[in-house]
């Protein structure tokens, strides 16, 4: 319930950032948004290719689509990732 409700809120701040480049707001705003902007899409990034970078080679390669969501949800993402990666190891 809450990593869902964390997905749902990354969507809206996304649509948000995303909204200030195609329609931009006031000229202070304008640029605090714009940072923000790039401020995000740079620690996303940083959180996938950290991701990447401990994965052992016994591990499954990540799907593009989970790298997309990984990128757009962030830390939701992988809360969700650990939780599956748990629930698997107690089984196997």
């Amino acid at each position: 319930m809450g990593i869902n409700f964390g997905r749902f809120c990354m969507l809206i701040i996304w649509a948000f950032l995303l909204y200030n480049l195609i329609h931009p707001f006031h000229r202070p705003l304008n640029f605090f948004f714009d940072f923000a902007l790039f401020f995000m899409a740079v620690m996303h990034g940083l959180q996938l290719i950290l991701l990447k970078a401990t994965l052992t080679r016994d591990e499954p390669k990540l799907s593009t689509a989970f790298q997309a969501r990984m990128f757009f949800f962030g830390v939701f993402e992988m809360l969700a990732w650990q939780k599956k990666q748990r629930a698997q190891n107690r089984k196997g």
